[in-house]
């Protein structure tokens, strides 16, 4: 190596000479997808870096115990890529996401920077693909890191996230359960509702989307690595990728295993398009539960404003004393934009054209900063809004006296049409179904106030009569 200009050292590929920043730790290969790819100006994510150096760790680790890595340079190598595994050289990793679709460039910018600190570690030279890549392919590699990133990310971020807002959620189910109010369906006056019970549906959702979410994690467990270029094992030896998988297993405390057939592991992403569609119910989950909740606590004087939110900061720069829901506005925006990003996760599996899939960089940085997006937003929604938010005990109850819906209850007792005139009368006079119903149904006041007894109409098996919506 020379170094003919200032702040810049020559390196050579099988391409011949480039100039590389004379501090970087990659080599050739890399600056060249640098200067190729100034695309978008965003890097891989973080969590798939990290991936990446784990699994080239894991590799040099079961190179050496199968004979055919010096043990010296194995150890030089471990070394080396737990660095990269902890984040500690996520500067050293400048390529765009738009790049190369098999990932390879990113592949070849983990093994140049592994070999340069490997090589400062013993002195001697430590190559990148003859030693750092031994056994492996960038079209197993790289696929073996989306999943080990997506699992990772799953597991100990998104997971315990849900966890805490269904936590959050269920806790105001009990809180609200004795809060009556009026439910709506076709945003219009419906039954007699507890508030805690809408809650607990919210919780339900929650709790359901963690449930999907630990289903799509046995396709992410399934490493490609192995299959070398094709999924044959050209190069590779038999034993290779069970120990890689053990080893992966054993760092991050979670199960990898090889992928049960190499070929449908290179030359599809279906594991990946069945988590994106999890992310995405997960977000419309969030969607619902965000939207109701701001519709909820609309006003506070010309809306709903059955529920009261937490004031976290002034809404407006000209309407003094406003306060906006911004924590449900936060959760929607992102659940929309983790929609976008999943469709482009789908969009890309149906690239897996013949034997590879050239569309993983971008399904990686979908997937998981979509993962990262509702970790994120799901503890703010909790923490931020869920955990303050309060009731409007009178405002409930008094949309429930003022609705013509109480008709309803009256079904059993005088039948469809009777009530039905009765809630007609009641819209049209500005009065209450209970006083026209005391003047007109021919039923004692105990029979009416009975059925008009709105928390009971709220308790399951009350018999009611009618037909849904």
């Amino acid at each position: 190596m020379s170094n003919p200009t200032p702040g810049f050292r020559t390196e050579h590929d099988s391409m011949g000479d480039m100039q590389v920043p004379a501090d970087a730790l990659y080599a050739a290969q890399t600056q060249r997808a640098v200067e190729n790819f100034p695309v978008s100006g965003m890097p891989l994510p973080a969590a798939l870096i990290h991936a990446l150096g784990a699994i080239k760790g894991a590799a040099a680790m079961a190179n050496a115990e199968l004979g055919l890595l010096d043990g010296e340079i194995a150890a030089a190598i471990l070394s080396a890529a737990d660095r990269v595994a902890a984040g500690e050289l996520d500067d050293q990793f400048p390529i765009d996401v738009f790049q190369t679709g098999s990932g390879t460039s990113s592949n070849m910018n983990a093994n140049e920077v592994i070999a340069t600190l490997a090589s400062q570690t013993l002195g001697r030279l430590v190559h990148p693909n003859d030693h750092v890549n031994m056994g492996q392919s960038s079209n197993d590699v790289f696929p073996s890191a989306l999943h080990v990133a997506a699992v990772v990310g799953i597991e100990r971020n998104l997971i315990p996230a849900l966890e805490g807002l269904h936590a959050a959620l269920s806790a105001k189910a009990t809180e609200f359960d004795d809060v009556v109010k009026i439910g709506r369906t076709h945003l219009m006056d419906a039954v007699p509702i507890r508030l805690g019970q809408e809650f607990s549906g919210y919780a339900r959702q929650i709790e359901l989307g963690g449930e999907r979410l630990t289903a799509c994690l046995p396709g992410l467990r399934e490493l490609a690595i192995g299959g070398t270029a094709l999924g044959t094992g050209l190069n590779t030896h038999p034993g290779f990728a069970p120990h890689v998988a053990t080893t992966l297993t054993a760092r991050y405390r979670t199960e990898f295993r090889e992928a049960t057939n190499h070929f449908e592991a290179q030359a599809s992403r279906d594991a990946y398009v069945f988590a994106a569609g999890t992310l995405t119910t997960v977000a419309s989950s969030l969607i619902k539960i965000a939207n109701d909740i701001r519709l909820l606590a609309s006003g506070p004087q010309a809306g709903l404003g059955e529920l009261i939110l937490p004031a976290i900061q002034p809404g407006s720069s000209i309407m003094p004393g406003k306060v906006n829901p911004v924590i449900p506005e936060s959760v929607i925006q992102v659940g929309v934009h983790v929609t976008g990003s999943c469709q482009a996760v789908v969009g890309g599996g149906q690239w897996g054209q013949l034997d590879l899939n050239v569309m993983l960089p971008m399904m990686g940085y979908n997937l998981l900063t979509a993962i990262d997006l509702l970790a994120n937003v799901s503890t703010v929604f909790s923490e931020k809004c869920i955990k303050g938010t309060t009731a409007n005990v009178e405002r409930c109850r008094g949309y429930i006296e003022g609705s013509i819906s109480m008709a309803t209850a009256l079904n059993p007792l005088i039948g469809y049409e009777r009530a039905a005139t009765i809630a007609k009368r009641a819209w049209s006079e500005g009065r209450t179904v209970r006083e026209l119903a005391y003047e007109t149904a021919g039923l004692t006041r105990q029979q009416i106030d009975e059925a008009l007894d709105p928390y009971a109409q709220t308790v399951a098996g009350t018999s009611t009569g009618g037909s849904g919506g």
